[in-house]
Parts: structure tokens; sequence; C-alpha cells
């Protein structure tokens, strides 16, 4: 079925309602008119958007270029977040987003970035890609920093590759949600995370081994036998969570909120409660995760702030302005819900 066709003719009283303006500073916007504030007029020209009308020739902006933007898949919805914040300041800076996602049996990431630059984009951003994987070959970025193209890379930052790099605090995460199970009552607490060649994942580990050393002072030996790697998906965090519970965890963190809701599962399969007899925290803060059954408690991802700067800083590239080749690192913040809970028994 066909999308429907936009309204040619706003209507004054619903376009400054949405915007929060006066019909009159509205007018002027769809005039071209002068004496109102840039922000005023990018809050009514987005209003024309939200409410679905065109907008009229005289007040469409010319794209400052084209700018890729590579995912690693859709299926986690941590990935569309970060995409629609990037397109949204991607836009905002009037440059026009080109999103890449790679899929099972389809282009890889070179390859994407190949048909990228035969469009001419004038940067790239990758998130959560091949630089993440310390097990991949980073020659393919400084190839193509030879070739001239600016970029920026999300999580999974790499001392050997010449861009600026934006991340959370990983290890911060882990031991938050260390922290958390532990103020419940619990003592024997497990980490189910990706596999071990990833940056993300690995960092998570650390930070998980040395929030058990130093909260209940068990040999980093001992804590590394707590760490469970997996697939980054509900099965994975399913299959981890077995292995843990099988060694008497009650308490579980995950390397991603799709791995606490398989977690979730394994428990309930066996009959274990969430949170009365299992607790189980997430790392993402996803869409919609409010909403599952528990509700989960998990480890926000800063989304919005990370995202706005891998744009920020590749802007600034683009436009001639180099930016120091370095990680910029944001704080998580732990989100409390139904998952967790103290220990009972």
């Amino acid at each position: 079925m066909s999308a429907p066709a936009s309204r040619a003719t706003p209507r004054l009283a619903d376009l400054a309602a949405q915007a929060q303006v006066s019909e009159a500073t509205a007018s002027r916007v769809l005039n071209g008119r002068a004496g109102v504030a840039a922000a005023t007029r990018q809050r009514v020209l987005a209003a024309l958007d939200v409410l679905g009308y065109e907008r009229p020739v005289r007040l469409r902006r010319r794209s400052a270029g084209l700018v890729g933007l590579v995912l690693p898949e859709l299926t986690n919805p941590i990935f569309p977040a970060f995409a629609q914040i990037i397109e949204q300041s991607l836009a905002g800076h009037g440059y026009t987003p080109v999103l890449c996602t790679q899929m099972p049996g389809g282009s890889t990431e070179d390859e994407l970035v190949e048909q990228l630059e035969e469009r001419g984009v004038t940067g790239i951003v990758f998130l959560s890609g091949l630089h993440a994987d310390t097990g991949a070959d980073p020659d393919r970025y400084l190839r193509l920093r030879d070739r001239g193209v600016p970029y920026v890379l999300i999580n999974g930052h790499r001392p050997d590759i010449p861009a600026p790099s934006v991340s959370p605090d990983d290890g911060a995460a882990a031991r938050m949600a260390v922290d958390h199970l532990a103020a419940l009552g619990h003592t024997r607490i497990g980490l189910a995370v990706g596999p071990a060649r990833y940056v993300p994942s690995r960092r998570k580990a650390e930070g998980f081994t040395a929030a058990l050393t130093d909260r209940f002072a068990l040999p980093p030996a001992d804590a590394e036998r707590r760490i469970c790697h997996t697939l980054f998906s509900v099965e994975g965090g399913h299959a981890a969570a077995d292995a843990l519970l099988d060694d008497g965890c009650t308490g579980l963190v995950c390397g991603s909120d799709l791995m606490a809701l398989g977690a979730v599962r394994a428990a309930r399969q066996r009959g274990l409660a969430v949170p009365d007899a299992i607790s189980v925290v997430g790392f993402d803060d996803s869409p919609l995760i409010a909403f599952t059954d528990p509700p989960l408690t998990t480890v926000r991802q800063p989304v919005q702030a990370m995202a706005a700067a891998a744009v920020d800083t590749l802007i600034e590239e683009i436009q001639g302005h180099p930016v120091r080749h370095t990680e910029f690192i944001f704080q998580p913040e732990l989100v409390v819900r139904g998952s967790t809970g103290a220990l009972r028994g």
C-alpha cells in the first residue's frame, strides 16, 4: 500500500500549534521573511515535516553533501535508535544521510564503503563495525583515510586506527551492574557478554572482573570463571544464562538488553521467577525495553550524547578542522526497574 501523499498547503493554526509559535511567526517562516531566529525557523520547518506538509520550494535547503552511516544490523533496537539520532543531527547540519546495513548474505562492510565512495560521500560514520573487532585488519581504515575520506567510529575504539571515536564507559557499566546486584544481597553474580574479541565485550569483562575482586575479594581468575562469552542475541543470552545458572549465579549482568531478555527466558524455563529468584541487568536501555515483562533493569547507553558528538566531530573533519584522533568516553547510567530484587533465602 502506498504512503499517503503529503498535503501541499499547511493550515497556519496547525503549524503554529505544532511548532509552539504564533501564527504570525509561522507565516513569516513560510514566506521566507527575515526577523525570525534560526532556532525558531528550524522548529517551524520541523513542524511542517511532522504534520506531513511539503516544504515550499523557497524553503528547501540544498544538501551540503552525503554522509554514509554503516550499521552491522537493524534487529537490535539500539542500532535504529542510534541511526535516527545520527540522521537527525546530520540533517540539522545540512547533510544528507545514506544508511547502509549489513545482513547475512548481503554486502560486507568493505563493499558498503566502496559503494558509498562511488556515490561521493563527504564522510562516514561507523557504528559497531569491524573497528570493534580486534581480530579484523585495521588497514581498511588506514586506506580510507589515505583516500581522503574522513570518518568517525562509534563503540569500539582501536588505538591503531587514526580516527576520532565515541564510546560509552563499558567497564563502568559492568561495575554499576555488579554494585547494584551486590547491594541487593547477591554474591554469586555472572556476566553474559559477547565474543571476547570485540572491544566493548572485553571492556565489560574487565570491569566486571575488577568489580567482583573489589566487592568480594574474589581472585581475578575466579572472577573470570563467572564470565560467559556468547552471541550478541536473545539466543546467546539464553545459552549464557543457562551456564551461569548451572554455576549457581543468582544475579546476571548482560552485555545487551536482547541478551538480558534471553536470560529472563532461560530463568523462566527453569521455573525461576524474575526477580524473586533471579535478578537480571541489561545494557543499552533500548526503546520499549521499559515495557517488557518484567520491565528490565539496565545500564543506559547515552545514545543521544554519543550520536551528537560523533556527528559534530565528523562535521569538523569534513569542514577541514582536524579533530584530535582520540576516544571520547561517555558515562552510562543505571536505570532500575523490575527485573532486579533483593536476594531471598
